[in-house]
Parts: C-alpha cells; structure tokens; sequence
C-alpha cells in the first residue's frame, strides 16, 4: 500500500505531450549516459545549448522534400499520416533535431504541387501533431520554410529530375506572374519557364509572408526554432548571386543590395527566445559564370548574419545554376565550406553542415575538429531511421532510448 501522495516509480506515467495516451519518457532521448567517470563522450554526442534550445546531441536531420502533400483539393499542401509517420520515425529514436522538409510561406512558391505549405492558420495547425509526437519524445524540432522562385511549380523528384516544368497538370507556371523570381532569367530553357520580375510591392508582400510563416510555426505548431531557406536556386538564394540577380534597384547590383532581402526577412522572423537558422548554398559551383556565389561570399555575408542575430547557418551548396561542376559526392563533399565559414566566424555563430555523411567516426571527428557545430544528415536517415543508435554503438557510447525500444537491451530495475 502506498502511502498518501506517493507516487508508484513501477506505474507507467502519461506523456503530457501529446493529447492521447503515450508513455512518458522520463529522460530525453538521445542524451548519452557517462557510465565509465574515465572516458569523455564523443563530440558527437555532447548537448549544445542554443538560446532557449538544448539539443540532447550534434546530429540532426537534415530537411529533405518527400512530395507528400494533396496537391488539389481541401487539404492542398497540408501534411498528411505519412509526415507524421515518417518524422517519427526519426523521432523515436533520438536524433539530436529535426527539420521538416522545405515549407512554402505561398502557395506558388512550392517547388512541385506536393510541396507542404504554411500559408494559413490551418496548414500550421496540421503540423502540430508531428510536433507534439517528437516532443513527446524530448526532441526537438523545426521547420525550413522558403519560396522556390524560378524554380517553382515543378514535377516532384521522384517523378523526374528538373522535367516536366510547365507541363504539370497541377502547376501553375502556365499562369502569367505566377512563377516569380528578382530578375527574368529562367534556371535553364529547357526544361523552366522564364519567371517575372518581382515587382517592389511584391518583394514587400513576400517579407510579410515569411513573417507570418514562422509566427504560426512557432505560436500555433509549436517548433522549436525556423529555418530560412536561401540555397539550392530558389528564390532567396537567386536574389544573392549576381548571376541569377540583375537587377538596378535596392535589390540588386552591389552584393549589400543583393543580400538585403534576406537580411530583412531575417529581421522580421527572427525571435528573442528561439534559435534562428539560415541555409545557404556555400558555392554555387559555376565560377565560370560572371557574379555567381562562392565561398568567399558567403563568408562575408556570415558576418552580416552575425549582425542581425541569426545563431546558426547550416552550409550546403549547388542549386542555383544549370552550368555549375557536378560535384563529387564523396563523404564530407561540403564539409570544407562549412570549416572555412566556421575558421572565420570561430564562437560567434554556430555552423551546421551536411553533404553524404555516412559515418559515425568521421562525424564525430567533424565535431572535435571544430569543422562544425552541428552534423546534418539526409539520406542516410532515409535508409536506416535508426541512425543516431548505430552511431552511439559504434562510437561505443550508451544514450537514451525511448522506453517501447530501450528496455529489451537494457533491462529494467526489479524491486
């Protein structure tokens, strides 16, 4: 019998995270355990406090389009049981964050008629559950959101590989004025229409968006910290390159004026309390190409970010060009753009980094070499969900597992 007020440790306690039954995690997932006083935790699996955000360990997943979303109808760009089924996945088994795949704050700034959206209240009310459920978990979570320009109203990837643009029966780049980007010049002729030029108004209605996109993700779906997408040729990052931006007004020109729309969407989303991202393409991979991007800057432009409070920019590269050099996708291909942003920037912002990483040792070392702050990862999460526990078995260090999956490898206490 247990005395008044005591509460039985053997009793299965409710998650307060969710609205239906789910058994609570006591300890977050992901965290390691230090059982042995004389060996250090891999970098890797060392917390990082961001602002308000802990993250229980380095590794995150890295957004990645599924082209999931109803693209007619009443539930047009919204998530569906598949989003939450995959992002749980992820989930469960701890990863250190989670980034839902690129968000669109209009409806044609979608890459392809299945991009998801965050447009209205109820798109961002859709998100909630996928929210609660990593929560639920002790993970965090948040999302990309961003505007496709030139390279909107596609066919979805797994269709085809820039094919089809113009010719989906759900696209839009039919519509005059619909597919928009800062200067006509399409991404290639074969295969994308040449967009409209932003006109001022719009480019003024456009920051209202993203404004709007990220208060409804943080007050209504309850992420824990947005990311801007400005890489990969969609319409931030075209308005950064003097190869896909020509125009003559305060938007275009010098690189200040090409990177002033970003700097002011950053000054709207930006929160007191959550942690801000920003992706960019580190290169564009086409310096044969007058004005195109590269390295040198996106380093310049970090100091600017530093000045207007962004925590955390995570370095990818490519996109914006049809005539950039393929890239040779061996392990760590992008990492060296993150290092060089990170050599310079040192402890005033973190950086993340992505590219093919597929090995527990090698993130790790990415992490202790002060090359980044955060390792992202896509496909390799695609192909094993449980990714974060592989590399705490190969790295040798216990963490935390949710309760459902833990107690078969580590069994629980007996009274």
């Amino acid at each position: 019998m247990l005395a008044n007020g005591e509460v039985n440790r053997y009793l299965t306690q409710p998650s307060d995270e969710v609205p239906y039954f789910y058994p609570k995690n006591k300890i977050p997932l992901g965290i390691a355990y230090k059982n042995d006083p004389n060996k250090q935790i891999p970098g890797l699996f060392n917390p990082l406090t961001i602002k308000n955000l802990k993250l229980n360990n380095r590794i995150g997943v890295s957004p990645m389009c599924t082209y999931s979303s109803a693209h007619d109808g009443p539930d047009l760009g919204k998530v569906t049981p598949f989003h939450l089924v995959h992002y749980g996945a992820f989930a469960l088994q701890g990863t250190g964050l989670i980034m839902i795949e690129a968000t669109s704050v209009d409806p044609n700034g979608r890459t392809s008629p299945e991009d998801l959206g965050i447009w209205s209240d109820e798109h961002a009310l859709a998100l909630k559950p996928i929210v609660e459920f990593a929560h639920a978990q002790g993970v965090k979570i948040g999302i990309q959101i961003g505007h496709a320009g030139r390279k909107s109203s596609g066919t979805a990837m797994y269709n085809a590989l820039q094919k089809g643009v113009g010719k989906t029966e759900f696209g839009w780049s039919d519509v005059p004025g619909a597919v928009v980007a800062p200067s006509p010049i399409s991404y290639s002729e074969d295969s994308y229409v040449t967009p409209t030029e932003l006109s001022g108004d719009q480019i003024q209605e456009l920051i209202k968006n993203f404004r709007d996109a990220a208060k409804r993700a943080r007050d209504i779906s309850g992420f824990d910290f947005v990311e801007i997408h400005a890489a990969h040729g969609y319409l931030l990052n075209s308005f950064l390159s003097g190869a896909s931006n020509k125009r003559t007004d305060q938007y275009g020109g010098s690189f200040e004026n090409r990177i002033r729309l970003l700097l002011k969407i950053i000054d709207v989303v930006k929160d007191d309390h959550q942690p801000l991202f920003v992706r960019v393409s580190g290169s564009e991979l086409a310096p044969q190409i007058e004005g195109s991007w590269d390295i040198e800057d996106t380093i310049k432009l970090s100091d600017y970010l530093i000045e207007h409070g962004v925590d955390v920019l995570d370095v990818s590269s490519g996109g914006n060009n049809s005539q950039a050099q393929r890239r040779k996708a061996y392990q760590g291909f992008q990492v060296p753009l993150a290092k060089a942003v990170k050599e310079h920037v040192g402890d005033k912002l973190l950086v993340a980094t992505v590219g093919k990483i597929e090995e527990a040792k090698f993130a790790n070392e990415i992490i202790e070499n002060g090359d980044a702050d955060i390792v992202l990862v896509g496909k390799a999460f695609l192909q094993n969900p449980s990714l974060v526990w592989k590399w705490a078995n190969d790295l040798f260090v216990r963490i935390k597992h949710t309760n459902q999956y833990e107690w078969p490898y580590y069994y629980p206490p007996f009274k």
